[in-house]
């Protein structure tokens, strides 16, 4: 039997004491949108509806519109920056804030799209069904979230957030960010409610320049957490503390550079139908 998450994950509004930089974020803005065209790339929908779940800065917002230039788009997220950033990208695209662990639709979707966005969410035992019971018939739930927490990237984190006279803030930091479901949690939960279940998971290879491109990459996600919660001079210890930890982890390459991994976890469940 599929067991809720071991630790309870908060809301991105929740993590956050200032809103996301969305200039550091989109620093990656390839690598990131990589995952959420090959999520995009095994949907199998005709949907007219679509919501994009923590849509960011709306790059995987634009996939969508590229794939169904007829459809009803609605891209959702919690940060003002991100929105701002999708809404200049895409003019005529409908864009709202909304805490997305609390949003619910006003119409059925046939498409709900969460690109890198669910995992900042708790009780995925629980929020996962839900989402399926706001779609159509027929509808379609396309995921895909970090699965990283073992990473090198990651471990490091916590380990610097427990080591240094800023572990009394940043321990229960690091105890908020519980693993996502394995691949047989998310079956679990979803082959009940639907007609059609999909699970595969990828390791991307990034080539990068150094560990200081891994910091900036994390500084405009996973690292916010615990910087937030440091002063100015404290946050350049801690990231010269992780950066020398990093070089340790990631060798660099023969020719310069380092191999970058990051595993990834993809879920798609087709609602049934009339004819189901």
């Amino acid at each position: 039997m599929a067991k809720p998450d071991p630790e309870p994950l908060v809301a991105r509004d929740e993590l956050a004491a200032s809103d996301w930089d969305t200039a550091l974020y989109l620093k990656f803005e390839d690598e990131r949108t990589q995952p959420a065209r090959d999520l995009l790339a095994r949907v199998r929908s005709n949907a007219r509806r679509i919501v994009d779940l923590g849509c960011g800065p709306g790059t995987s917002t634009q996939l969508l519109a590229a794939r169904y230039p007829d459809a009803q788009i609605i891209g959702v997220d919690n940060s003002e920056q991100m929105l701002g950033a999708a809404r200049a990208r895409l003019p005529g695209v409908t864009f709202e804030k909304h805490d997305i662990g609390g949003w619910r639709p006003s119409a059925k979707p046939d498409l709900i799209f969460a690109n890198a966005a669910l995992q900042w969410l708790p009780n995925h035992h629980e929020l996962v069904p839900r989402l399926m019971s706001f779609l159509a018939e027929d509808g379609c739930l396309a995921i895909q979230m970090p699965d990283n927490r073992q990473e090198p990237s990651h471990a490091l984190m916590r380990m610097v957030a427990a080591d240094g006279p800023w572990a009394d803030r940043l321990v229960p930091v690091a105890k908020t960010r519980g693993l996502i479901g394995i691949y047989s949690d998310y079956y679990d939960w979803l082959k009940p409610l639907s007609a059609r279940v999909e699970i595969w998971q990828t390791t991307y290879v990034h080539p990068l320049p150094g560990v200081g491109a891994v910091v900036d990459w994390f500084r405009g996600s996973g690292l916010r957490p615990f910087l937030n919660q440091l002063d100015e001079c404290e946050r350049e210890q801690f990231i010269e503390r992780y950066m020398k930890e990093l070089a340790d982890a990631y060798p660099a390459e023969p020719g310069g550079g380092l191999l970058f991994l990051y595993p990834r976890l993809f879920v798609i469940a087709t609602k049934p139908g009339a004819r189901d």
